[in-house]
């Protein structure tokens, strides 16, 4: 009986741990996401209205900024509420 009860608690806290796992990790890879957009923005600014860097400096760069801009391509694309998206992974309604 007490054996049962140990695995339980044990069930539990597992349950638990998962939980808080998949939220943090949740929420790093949308602050990655936002970091990636936030660095596409600067090199390529001028696309928006903001000041960009060098030219010569963002051609260089361009090759290895392939995932930085599906990253843009998709905001873009989708168009939401970025507060709205970041209540809703956090969890606040």
């Amino acid at each position: 009986m007490i054996s049962s009860i140990v695995q339980r608690i044990r069930r539990i806290f597992a349950d638990f741990d998962a939980t808080h796992r998949e939220k943090a990790t949740a929420l790093t890879v949308m602050e990655m996401e936002e970091l990636e957009n936030i660095f596409a923005l600067l090199l390529l600014g001028s696309f928006a209205g903001f000041p960009s860097p060098p030219t010569f400096i963002a051609v260089e760069l361009l090759p290895y900024m392939e995932r930085e801009l599906q990253v843009l391509c998709k905001r873009a694309k989708d168009c939401n509420d970025m507060l709205a998206e970041m209540c809703g992974t956090i969890g606040l309604e």
